[in-house]
């Protein structure tokens, strides 16, 4: 993909730039699109990358064919998280989430619909915004962070509707229970607490480092990842990896995993992606198989 070149930087400079960018480049972020065709990558300059899954995938793909479509600016600092609408592409940087139209990214018309700002305590306060989740039932939009508080965004109105307090540190992810209106969230105080969304109510903590099979006290307590189904939940970070049982709030297995995990899914028949501290992002058809990476 072709960029614009700055007519004040010579051409040699602007790519040894370019090339110190890609070395320190971390991916935060993806969202895949509703068509299921593109793949969007968010890193640590605020910026989104737009990847097509198809022609990747193809049995005649060539190397450009994992180079994004188009990239272009979206915050000014990390792009922390994505979701995707049935139209939308919805990014969270410092303080703020912004709205993009799929079908004007793909014609590579990236421009801006809207943003929101969630009802911080002061108006110096701009916390990053880590995690989003969409619940549709409501057509809402969940955000958590730096502040330590859920907050509910009605996507209709744009109206922050509700805040869910009771965490005691910053909140890294976020889960939904599809079949009730509930929240999961996990933060760096250790607890996966549980939202009912029809009080703004939390109903159950579940404080996993304070399990004894679980607890990894050299990695800290904080918890990274969560993921559920139905009455089901797994979740990691500082504590080991493990699977519960969300009514009767006992783990049930341990994974034998030693380092931290930031991302968790329950798996189905899927093409998976992951990313971290580089400027790719793999691509797995299979679990034991990396088929190739696309690269920013």
């Amino acid at each position: 993909m072709e960029r614009a070149v700055p007519h004040a930087v010579p051409l040699g400079q602007m790519e040894v730039f370019q090339t110190l960018q890609r070395l320190h480049m971390t991916i935060f972020s993806q969202s895949v699109s509703p068509c299921g065709k593109f793949l969007a990558a968010g890193n640590n300059y605020g910026q989104i990358a737009v990847f097509s899954l198809s022609a990747a995938l193809s049995s005649e793909a060539k190397e450009e064919s994992k180079k994004p479509v188009v990239t272009f600016q979206a915050h000014d600092g990390p792009v922390y998280s994505m979701v995707s609408t049935d139209r939308h592409l919805l990014s969270a940087g410092d303080g703020e989430v912004k709205a993009w139209l799929w079908v004007e990214i793909l014609k590579k018309g990236c421009k801006e619909l809207w943003r929101r700002q969630p009802p911080y305590r002061t108006s110096l306060e701009v916390p990053e915004i880590n995690a989003l989740l969409l619940v549709p039932k409501e057509n809402s939009l969940i955000l958590a962070g730096g502040d330590c508080q859920l907050h509910a965004m009605d996507l209709e109105t744009g109206a922050f509707t509700r805040a869910l307090r009771g965490h005691t540190d910053y909140i890294h992810c976020l889960a939904l229970r599809e079949r009730s209106p509930e929240v999961l969230s996990g933060g760096e105080d250790g607890a996966v607490r549980l939202w009912d969304l029809r009080t703004a109510k939390e109903v159950q903590t579940i404080e996993v480092y304070k399990h004894e099979e679980c607890s990894r006290p050299h990695n800290g307590r904080w918890i990274g990842c969560l993921a559920t189904d139905s009455d089901w939940m797994v979740c990691g970070g500082g504590p080991a990896l493990t699977l519960w049982h969300l009514r009767s709030s006992t783990p049930t297995t341990i994974f034998p995993m030693r380092a931290p995990q930031k991302h968790v899914t329950f798996y189905q028949d899927l093409v998976l992606t992951a990313a971290g501290n580089s400027c790719r992002v793999d691509v797995f058809t299979n679990l034991g198989y990396r088929a190739f990476s696309l690269s920013f």
